[in-house]
């Protein structure tokens, strides 16, 4: 069995406070885009797990999402088998596009299947929330707006197709870090997110991490000026991960500016997707 697991952007983050459990308290867009990576699956006899990758720079043991989505199912259900997953990485980790995420929450989606689990979307969003605040997400697809974690999602109507640039740097950047420089200040009780909801107007949206994010990474405030010089309607570094995007409304505008560009980072051009597209790609091998 064969499944795509598609990468998202942010298109903003509110960041209100610090919970609790150590996480913090977000509102948010998640947005899919057209970049996805390819799990496949066969079941094994046992309960043996086996999980390879195409990128070697992640590891492919108990430490990766996709391992403990099986373990953990394994933990929970006694007829539950063995598996092994070869994962096909085109997201690269790191860069905030919820690679890992997504290949976790699809693993979820499979098993259920494979294992004859008779879970419902519901329970197995409940099995997310356990691996990671953006799990759930990819088990909803298209546009979203996320509250709590991040976790707590609210399903919107998917706005009209939309031209991605992303410019992907060669490092990663790691969530914990940027969260821990972060410096929380009164949240504006006027949230920028709802008010783009309510008109939608692009400007209205920011990423609340970037200041922290600038303040290291200097380089990724250039590119996102640049996204803008060339029209683009948004432009914001997708979460706390290192690749910026483009936003643009005219398929000829983001040739041009991906053709404009001097960059010496990779740049792909990709569309949003909807969320009956994104289901129908993902499952399109199920």
């Amino acid at each position: 069995m064969k499944v795509r697991s598609f990468a998202k952007i942010n298109l903003g983050i509110e960041v209100l406070d610090k919970r609790e459990d150590d996480y913090h308290e977000i509102k948010t867009l998640f947005q899919t885009i057209d970049l996805s990576d390819i799990l496949e699956f066969r079941l094994l006899t046992g309960r043996e797990v086996r999980l390879s990758g195409s990128d070697p720079t992640i590891p492919w043991d108990e430490r990766n999402l996709v391992f403990r989505a099986a373990r953990l199912f394994q933990q929970s259900f006694p007829n539950a088998a063995g598996v092994e997953v070869r994962v096909t990485k085109n997201i690269p980790a790191g860069r905030g596009l919820g690679g890992g995420s997504g290949n976790a929450a699809l693993a979820l989606f499979v098993l259920n299947k494979l294992w004859e689990l008779g879970l419902d979307r519901k329970n197995l969003q409940a099995f997310a929330r356990r691996l990671g605040a953006d799990v759930p997400y990819s088990l909803e697809g298209g546009l979203c707006l996320g509250e709590g974690r991040g976790d707590e999602l609210s399903p919107l109507d998917d706005l009209p197709v939309l031209y991605c640039i992303l410019a992907l740097p060669s490092f990663p950047i790691s969530t914990s870090a940027i969260y821990g420089r972060l410096r929380l200040t009164s949240p504006d009780k006027d949230s920028k997110i709802n008010r783009f909801l309510a008109r939608r107007e692009f400007g209205l949206l920011e990423n609340r991490l970037e200041e922290t994010i600038f303040s290291l990474y200097p380089r990724l405030k250039a590119i996102k000026s640049s996204f803008l010089q060339k029209e683009a309607v948004l432009s914001l570094v997708s979460g706390t991960g290192s690749a910026v995007f483009g936003l643009f409304q005219e398929r000829e505008k983001a040739d041009r500016a991906l053709a404009a560009m001097e960059w010496t980072e990779q740049a792909l051009l990709v569309e949003t997707l909807s969320r009956e597209r994104y289901w129908k790609r993902a499952t399109a091998g199920v």
